[in-house]
């Protein structure tokens, strides 16, 4: 599996704006081949910023890459640059492989 993150600190005072362009806007992302799974994180705040990632599962490196490529990819982010005024400099990409993954059990009754 491959993790593929996006960092934005947002100016304080815009989360709900840009909240709302994550919850409003289509993914294209449910029939793109290898995809797993998004999230959207919120983090900490700092003084001047609120930290959040988008977080998306992929079954591998080359799935994300080719979705990267693809007309989802840009149909998904065809009006991403006029949000820049609501974080502070650009979105950081950060990529992961999976190296060991454990998943918690469940009891029942739980």
């Amino acid at each position: 599996m491959f993790i593929a993150m996006n960092r934005f600190q947002v100016i304080k005072g815009n989360e709900k704006a840009f909240e709302q362009i994550w919850f409003s806007r289509d993914t294209y992302l449910g029939s793109v081949p290898g995809f797993v799974e998004f999230h959207l994180l919120r983090g900490p705040e700092a003084e001047d910023h609120t930290l959040y990632a988008s977080h998306t599962i992929w079954k591998s490196r080359d799935s994300f890459y080719a979705w990267t490529k693809s007309e989802a990819f840009r149909a998904a982010h065809a009006n991403a640059g006029s949000n820049k005024p609501l974080y502070l400099g650009h979105p950081q990409l950060e990529g992961f492989e999976t190296l060991q993954t454990v998943t918690g059990s469940t009891t029942q009754g739980e």
